[in-house]
């Protein structure tokens, strides 16, 4: 939920600045670039966190092999894309980037929800809401890319 938190309250307070005068922020789509970039430094700084990082590894299914570096793999792009959102002239390309990342890291999300594990100890999001989350985050993404 946190990430669906990052994304909403971020676009909300970055469209404020715009409406408040902040030139470049003067449109929805660079504040959905920000809220976007915020969602994904919430979500991909937590791979490298020793504890976050070993229910990351578990969340990925055994027919993906090395877990591990999978886990370091996406959480390089999640914050690459992160800052290619930022800069104009990469962030098309990085939104068209993150949107195929996110739909290929969904599998991991349904095989931890399937299982039943835990984030942090926290139970995941469940499936049903985790599928509604991960549509919204990809149309942000390809909203972000046009």
């Amino acid at each position: 939920m946190v990430p669906f938190i990052a994304l909403i309250g971020g676009f909300a307070a970055l469209r404020l600045l715009g409406l408040a005068g902040v030139d470049m922020l003067d449109s929805w789509q660079p504040s959905l670039r920000g809220a976007l970039a915020l969602m994904l430094v919430v979500t991909g700084v937590p791979h490298f966190l020793p504890s976050w990082r070993r229910d990351f590894v578990a969340m990925i299914p055994a027919a993906f092999p090395q877990p591990a570096l999978l886990v370091t793999i996406t959480g390089v792009l999640e914050l690459a894309g992160a800052a290619g959102l930022l800069l104009p002239p990469l962030a098309p390309y990085a939104a068209i980037g993150l949107a195929l990342l996110m739909i290929a890291m969904f599998p991991a999300n349904i095989s931890a929800a399937r299982r039943g594990l835990t984030l942090a100890g926290k139970p995941v999001t469940p499936l049903p809401a985790r599928t509604a989350l991960q549509v919204l985050f990809v149309a942000a993404a390809i909203a972000a890319a046009a």
